[in-house]
């Protein structure tokens, strides 16, 4: 406001040429001054003395002021006793009065005309009581007086010396000089009377000849030019009346519309909340049966299907949210989590996502993550989530043929490698048969030279990638907790046109009219993607091509994520089901490009298994045989375990062909392998029943690992396809840690939407709780009043009669009453359960995206909240800070 206020007498001081500058003072009673002092940040001063105000039961310090006259901010207008005489005067008549004359920041004599500025609109015959009762403070123009004689004096005098005295003679005895020097009786003088508005106040007007006597005329002319400056110092302070009121007039606009904005902001914030509950609610319980659904007995495939069912719910979500996230950019209510999550776990689930529409259309879809980069970050896994999510998805969206390449490394991996001259141009050519192709993930050519693979085995070898110039500043500075990564996205797809990339990033544009039409979107997920980005002090980026593709390429510094025991253990155990029954394994990936075949082997190394890749027929057929030209010994030959194929190793469909000539060329005895050949499994993007019995007949095994590859989908094909392992046996052991927390534990669940109520139940009684269910905030509270048997609860925030802060809060109130009366000795302490203080932990069940929900949750006495639905680690972390001290002191 005092902003405001200054930049507005500013830009209108044209309209006051004479005054010096305005200013605004606060009426402040004693009891108030205290916080008054604390709010503002100094202390109330005298006028005339800068002294700090001695005590007194009413203050009008000086809050809001013109730039030129801001050394009279926290200034007290009523510190004198004339002063405070003229203010009381101003406020009961509604008139403007003049202070005393004082001493200037330019050390000339001034005076302060002031209004009263009342809180609501007065009638014109209201009381003086009435006026005291509504003022809220005074508005002020000062003015230099002898600036103000002189600028009306310049002109006028003509070749005459005229000397001007102005006097304020309220107090007769003791005139004071406001303007010129001491008063000489020297020539002849004339004394007028001047009027600036306040009939309180007095003044008077000295002209005299410093010279002998003029002309008679000159007499007349010096009487005219006195009375046109009189006349003209009146129509100043008229003038400058008029203009403060509506100065004054304009404050009390400007307070009124900043109270509407407020009002305004409060609103689309409770909006923003309904509608996020309204959408997510339904979504519960789509997601929380599709997770029950999981957790039965379902097979490899019907598993896929459910995972990827329920990605495209959290999808769905996501997707809704975006027009929220549009808007709380807009308002500045964005904030981001810092929690522990696994980077490849959500680059899996992205994935998953896609899986469908990558098969559909025939086109590879991968990812890749550097081994530097640490299993465990802290940051927000829901948008960085987000971002891969836009970014997959429009380039899903825009590509027919070829491939989309997601890969992740550290920053410093990128900073120092060369970038070779002739692959930057062209990427170098794979001879297969007839054809040649790129060196890139799918042999189409992609406009950018990260993922060729000239520069890919230099990082897949521990080597390093020049970062491109656009991204160098973004990186910061390293330190031993945090991890700076970079991410690429690349596709084959129809690139964005010349002219339309500079507005890539402006929401809800798209690159031409006809994009909407052709592609569908809002146009607003790349400007949210760049937001996010930014909050995470990274930046993103994009080469594009028109017909050859394009690379978004984004940097995010998160905090490492081994501080946090608790996560690592969950995934540790998770790991361990699916590490333990292939440890120990070999495998043999045989692919002619070279960039797929990594990818291939990135995820069979996160299961454990050693891994040797070929990319060339006779290279592959020497190392299943170990003949005179392999590679590999034939006594670690016989270690192999699978054997996995791409279908168009070499070609399309040529994959197929590789058990025949394997066979062939054993029967002819070019190889050496005398046991039996390992098992052949085939990878495919896509393929047809027809190419799945000829892959079958031809030697490989009835399962086909469909691309794209996800840890778990590979665990799953390769159990089924080798005969190892159990799902139901890969959770035997120590129980996972939330069933450890959770086991035995009297849990009550409170929502009004049944399905909801019975999404939660089940996600708890699935880790060993005993829960009870209410469907009403009322019921809650009887439930919970002590003494009970509930060890924690989990209540829903938006439900009808009684919400759930209001349910939490009388819980709270039930429980403080009964402590009280325990620590009184009133009553005893509950016997079974030998509580000494009552707390239930209470936990919000939330499907808000508001931070304003969360911070409500902790006022109104909830110990924290879980978004709905529920997800494992997030509970996790929600019930461990209250069960596991009992669980160490059982162990």
């Amino acid at each position: 406001m005092e902003k405001t206020f200054a930049e507005y007498a500013k830009r209108t001081a044209f309209e006051r040429p004479l005054t010096s500058g305005v200013s605004y003072a606060q009426k402040v009673l004693h009891s108030q001054r205290e916080d008054f002092e604390r709010q503002q940040g100094w202390e109330i001063k005298m006028m005339k003395t800068r002294d700090i105000s001695p005590v007194q039961d009413e203050y009008a310090p000086v809050i809001f002021s013109q730039d030129t006259v801001s050394y009279i901010r926290s200034l007290d207008m009523m510190s004198g006793k004339e002063d405070r005489e003229n203010v009381l005067r101003a406020r009961a008549s509604g008139k403007g009065v003049l202070t005393s004359p004082f001493t200037l920041e330019s050390k000339h004599l001034g005076v302060v005309l002031s209004f009263t500025v009342y809180k609501t609109d007065l009638p014109p015959d209201a009381t003086p009581e009435e006026r005291i009762e509504a003022t809220a403070g005074y508005l002020g123009g000062s003015f230099d007086v002898e600036s103000l004689v002189e600028n009306l004096l310049q002109q006028l005098a003509g070749k005459h010396a005229i000397t001007v005295n102005v006097f304020d003679i309220t107090n007769s005895s003791k005139p004071v000089i406001m303007y010129g020097p001491p008063v000489t009786n020297n020539g002849l003088s004339h004394v007028s009377a001047l009027d600036f508005g306040d009939p309180f106040r007095k003044h008077q007007m000295l002209c005299r000849f410093t010279q002998e006597p003029p002309l008679p005329w000159s007499a007349i002319t010096t009487s005219l030019g006195i009375l046109v400056i009189a006349l003209l110092v009146g129509h100043i302070f008229y003038a400058a009346l008029n203009r403060i009121a509506k100065v004054e007039e304009d404050f009390r606009e400007m307070a009124e519309l900043k109270l509407k904005a407020e009002a305004a902001d409060i609103a689309k914030s409770q909006f923003l909340a309904t509608v996020s509950h309204e959408i997510r609610t339904p979504m519960n319980g789509v997601l929380g049966m599709l997770q029950m659904l999981m957790d039965t007995g379902l097979d490899a495939t019907q598993q896929d299907f459910a995972r990827t069912a329920q990605a495209s719910g959290k999808a769905l979500i996501t997707l809704i949210n975006e027009v929220l996230d549009q808007a709380k950019i807009e308002s500045g209510r964005f904030e981001l989590e810092a929690v522990p999550f696994d980077l490849r776990a959500i680059l899996d689930d992205v994935l998953s996502l896609f899986s469908g529409k990558s098969r559909n259309k025939q086109i590879e879809l991968a990812v890749y993550i550097s081994d530097k980069v640490p299993e465990t970050l802290v940051g927000d896994p829901g948008r960085f989530r987000q971002i891969v999510i836009n970014l997959v998805g429009n380039s899903i969206k825009f590509t027919e043929h070829g491939h989309i390449f997601v890969s992740v490394y550290l920053v410093e991996e990128l900073q120092s490698v060369k970038v070779n001259s002739e692959t930057s141009k062209r990427s170098t050519e794979v001879k297969n048969g007839s054809s040649s192709s790129c060196n890139t993930l799918s042999g189409c050519e992609a406009f950018d030279v990260r993922n060729n693979w000239e520069n890919f085995k230099l990082l897949h070898s521990n080597g390093t990638y020049k970062l491109p110039n656009t991204l160098k500043d973004c990186s910061s500075p390293e330190t031993s907790q945090t991890v700076n990564l970079c991410v690429s996205i690349e596709d084959t797809g129809v690139g964005i046109p010349l002219n339309a990339q500079e507005r890539v990033f402006v929401p809800f544009m798209q690159a031409d009219s006809s994009t909407s039409r052709t592609y569908g979107g809002t146009g607003i997920g790349l400007s949210i993607s760049r937001f996010l980005v930014e909050l995470m002090n990274g930046r993103m980026d994009f080469v594009s091509k028109p017909a050859i593709g394009s690379t978004f390429v984004f940097t995010a510094v998160f905090k490492k994520g081994h501080t946090c025991s608790q996560l690592q253990d969950m995934k540790l155990r998770q790991s361990e089901a699916l590490t333990t029954v292939f440890k120990g394994m070999r495998a043999l990936v045989v692919d002619g490009r070279p960039i797929r075949a990594s990818v291939t082997e990135y995820h069979l190394k996160r299961l454990g298994v050693q891994v040797e890749t070929v990319t060339n027929l006779k290279s592959a057929i020497a190392a299943v045989g170990g003949g005179r030209n392999g590679d590999i010994r034939s006594s670690e030959t016989r270690n192999i375990n699978m054997i996995l194929v791409d279908k168009d190793a070499w070609g399309q469909g040529s994959g197929l062909t590789f058990p025949k000539i394997l066979k062939d060329s054993r029967q002819n005895g070019r190889t050496r392998y005398s046991s039996e050949l390992p098992k052949m499994i085939l990878l495919a993007t896509s393929i047809g029943d027809d190419k799945t019995d000829t892959a079958k007949a031809a030697g490989f095994v009835e399962t086909v690992i469909m691309k794209p590859l996800r840890a778990s989908m590979v665990a799953a094909c390769l159990q089924q396809a080798l005969g190892v392992g159990n799902k139901r046996q890969q959770g035997k052991g120590s129980p996972p840690p939330l069933q450890s927390l959770l086991f035995g534990k009297q849990i009550l669940v409170v929502d009004d939407n049944k399905v909801n109520l019975r999404v939660a139940a089940g996600a708890l009684k699935k880790y060993g709780a005993i829960v009870e269910c209410a469907e009403s905030g009322k019921s809650a509270v009887e439930m919970l009043k002590p003494p009970h048997k509930f060890d924690a609860c989990f209540m829903d925030v938006q439900m009808p009669e009684m919400d759930g802060f209001e349910a939490t809060r009388q819980v709270r109130d039930l429980e403080r009453t009964v402590n009280e009366q325990i620590d009184s000795g009133a009553i005893s302490k509950e016997i079974d359960r030998n509580i000494i203080k009552w707390h239930v932990p209470i936990l919000a069940m939330t499907a808000d995206v508001i931070q304003a929900t969360h911070e409500e949750c902790s006022k109104c006495g909830m110990d924290g909240y879980v978004s709905k639905p529920f997800e494992e680690e997030q509970l996790y972390r929600a019930v461990a800070e209250f069960f596991e001290s009992k669980l160490t002191s059982t162990a």
